[in-house]
């Protein structure tokens, strides 16, 4: 019987290459494995077609029991917020995608305080990461925090309303937003192109800071640049969204059938629905990276200003602690009165006592 060579180790590079180039592709593999998570903020008034957008954007149903409240129920109706999860899987990458939709926004007759409990949320899922990351088990951090903000603006006025400006402007330090046009197909192409001027013209007279997509690297090719330009560009985008799937030139398509003809959801010449999606997809790392350097980097400094003490009572307004202020003077000036009634008390007997002294001599 022949004896059997034992298998020798080959090189599989050729002479003079060390194989550091490869790293990326295990970072890749690792990245893979592992799967991504992002989680997307919808806000807006009722009627805009929120739902109906994110179904069409991730091609699934994620509230196939949502109930719609009639108007009697909307008067005093206050804001709440339902985290939806879903996992996504695509030629065997993972995407765990969470929802967060704010039902009773801007229903209410009196809509002042309505962006606290949103802005509460935020904040407590970079409370609860700052506390995971501060643990003893750091392996397995589950990341809740916002990183995109979707704000749904209503075609149907002449810009932004006060609601929608003081709402971004309370939130534009916490997370990304994204401005949306909603049910874009109301518009005509110079409405559209007028309400985008106008409300950009606004943001910026407000010194309200939306998400920039970031300049393309001089070394990537031309095509990646026309695109983020054109994404530029578009910003705020008008969409329209639809689950239908529409005939149309011989072909099945989702859309909104109207009796002059069809709105193509996904034709860049009907709306901005198909780089709304580019954009989200192809930023989605850098939605991240922002949220992570920019806004949970300010919280934690924040906090760590503060000695790691949670301020449970941030949102009080200044009414409130004025009452307060109030209540405890008037506790001090009673305490003051009762302190000086028993020193006179204490005076006067002192007095009776001398005199009584002084008859007895």
């Amino acid at each position: 019987m022949s004896k059997q060579q034992p298998a020798q180790f080959i090189n599989p590079e050729t002479p003079g290459y060390v194989g550091f180039a490869n790293l990326p592709n295990q970072v890749h593999r690792k990245s893979v494995k592992k799967g991504f998570e992002f989680t997307l903020m919808v806000v807006g008034e009722s009627g805009l077609g929120k739902s109906t957008l994110i179904n069409s954007l991730f091609l699934t149903d994620l509230y196939p029991e949502r109930v719609i409240p009639g108007a009697a129920e909307k008067i005093e109706r206050t804001v709440q917020i339902e985290a939806s999860t879903v996992e996504i899987e695509e030629r065997g990458v993972k995407l765990r995608l969470t929802v967060v939709d704010t039902p009773g926004y801007g229903d209410a007759i009196n809509c002042r305080d309505c962006f606290k409990t949103i802005i509460s949320y935020i904040d407590e899922q970079f409370e609860r990461y700052l506390h995971d990351e501060s643990g003893l088990n750091r392996r397995h951090i589950v990341d809740n925090r916002v990183h995109c903000c979707f704000y749904f603006i209503s075609p149907f006025g002449h810009g932004l309303k006060p609601l929608d400006v003081a709402f971004m402007k309370a939130i534009h330090n916490k997370v990304n937003i994204v401005p949306v046009i909603a049910k874009a197909d109301t518009l005509t192409l110079k409405e559209r192109e007028r309400l985008k001027k106008r409300i950009l013209d606004e943001i910026e007279e407000h010194n309200i800071k939306i998400y920039h997509l970031p300049d393309a690297e001089s070394d990537e090719d031309e095509d990646f640049k026309e695109q983020t330009r054109l994404l530029k560009a578009s910003i705020p985008f008008s969409v329209v969204g639809s689950n239908q799937l529409i005939e149309a030139k011989g072909k099945k398509v989702r859309g909104r059938l109207y009796p002059w003809g069809v709105v193509e959801v996904e034709n860049p010449e009907h709306n901005d629905f198909l780089k709304l999606r580019t954009m989200l997809i192809t930023h989605m790392q850098d939605l991240q990276e922002v949220t992570q350097d920019l806004h949970y980097e300010n919280f934690r400094s924040e906090r760590l200003k503060r000695g790691g003490r949670k301020v449970e009572n941030e949102d009080m307004n200044k009414d409130q602690i004025l009452l307060e202020k109030e209540a405890e003077l008037r506790r001090m000036q009673e305490m003051i009165a009762r302190m000086q009634a028993q020193m006179q008390l204490q005076l006067q007997g002192g007095d009776g006592d001398g005199g009584a002294h002084g008859q007895l001599a």
